[in-house]
């Protein structure tokens, strides 16, 4: 069973738009300028979206951690409990460096605002 793309057009096979007597009498510049259409051609039908790869790339990333910490645990049960314990310690630490962050930045916000009305109130 051959599988194919349904949503793909199909186009007929290059020696159906082959006229063997017109090959005779292509130059160098006509081959090189259906060279560069048909990678031109080969590149737009692989296109692809940036941020799929992406998401593609960073989920290949996170399986290929996955397996070696359950390889250097010596199985995924020891691994995935090994990484519960210590995402929950890297998530408890980060609490309170959070909360500070968005305290400083809500001051720096309210000391700005401050600063603005400030130079807006007309001068006695």
């Amino acid at each position: 069973m051959i599988l194919t793309n349904p949503f793909r057009p199909t186009a007929p096979a290059p020696y159906d738009l082959v006229d063997p007597t017109r090959v005779a009498s292509l130059t160098a510049d006509d081959l090189r300028a259906a060279y560069e259409r048909g990678r031109q051609d080969a590149r737009a039908e692989r296109r692809r979206h940036p941020m799929g790869m992406t998401f593609l790339f960073i989920a290949a990333a996170l399986g290929i951690g996955i397996a070696a910490y359950a390889a250097f645990e010596g199985s995924f049960g020891h691994g995935g409990t090994r990484l519960d314990s210590d995402l929950a310690v890297a998530a408890d630490n980060a609490k309170p460096m959070v909360r500070d962050a968005a305290r400083e930045a809500g001051q720096t916000i309210r000391d700005a605002g401050q600063s603005i009305t400030d130079g807006a109130q007309p001068k006695p």
